[in-house]
Parts: C-alpha cells; structure tokens; sequence
C-alpha cells in the first residue's frame, strides 16, 4: 500500500472524501438523537438510513473519475 503524491489535494476535492464525511455526521447524528428526544421530531433510524444511503453514493463517486483532482499517482 502507498499513499498517492496529490494525497492532499484528494482529500480536499474528492467528492467520496466529502460523503464519507457527511456519512460521519449523519452517524454521529444518529448517536446523539436518544439526547434530543421531544426537541426534534425525528423518527429512529432516520439518520442512520441517511448515512447509509450516502456511505453507498461514496462508493459510487470513489469508482469515478473526478476531472478536477487529475490521475498522478
């Protein structure tokens, strides 16, 4: 295993970067919604869908090629 050369700049533009993030919150979403009962009307499970859902769009956008981050390894 090696870390790529634009290592940097594939965290800053990748878009599966940028879901896996968003899969990360919606996650700690989920963990936090049993302390906000009665505050947000929010089913169980919601964010945990959500994050699933956007965990599988990652993959996805890993598989394609991003025109702005460029192909140097």
């Amino acid at each position: 295993m090696k870390l790529l050369k634009n290592w940097r700049k594939i965290v800053h533009k990748a878009w599966s970067i940028r879901l896996l993030i968003l899969a990360g919150i919606l996650s700690g979403a989920e963990v936090a919604l049993p302390f906000l009962h009665g505050v947000l009307p929010i089913r169980p499970g919601v964010f945990a869908a959500l994050s699933g859902v956007t965990c599988a769009a990652a993959f996805v956008a890993r598989l394609i090629a991003q025109s702005s981050i460029g192909d140097e390894e």
